[in-house]
């Protein structure tokens, strides 16, 4: 076995307790991320009922129309956000080791 691969072992066992999450500690701070899909996944349901009371006649075109619009700027900021996050990832794979 070699010596420096124990003492990495070592490092690391005694750096892991600093870097792991604390139960609770964030408990005040949400992840914006997740905060951002709930909004989306509301958006979609929202607009999903309003497309269904249109089907029957009991909603505004108006309505729909609109919640169409904020439903397609949702997903073209989603699909604009996961291309982003995709470019950054390419580019740190790029990166020399």
């Amino acid at each position: 076995m070699d010596i420096r691969s124990t003492l990495a072992n070592q490092g690391y066992a005694a750096t892991r307790s600093a870097t792991t999450p604390k139960p609770g500690e964030n408990a005040g701070a949400e992840n914006p991320f997740k905060s951002a899909a709930g909004s989306f996944a509301e958006q979609l349901a929202q607009t999903e009922e309003i497309a269904k009371s249109a089907m029957v006649g009991g909603a505004d075109p108006h309505a729909l129309v609109t919640a169409l619009a904020e439903t397609e700027l949702a997903v073209e900021t989603a699909v604009t956000v996961r291309d982003k996050v995709v470019e950054a990832y390419q580019e740190i794979l790029r990166m020399p080791v």
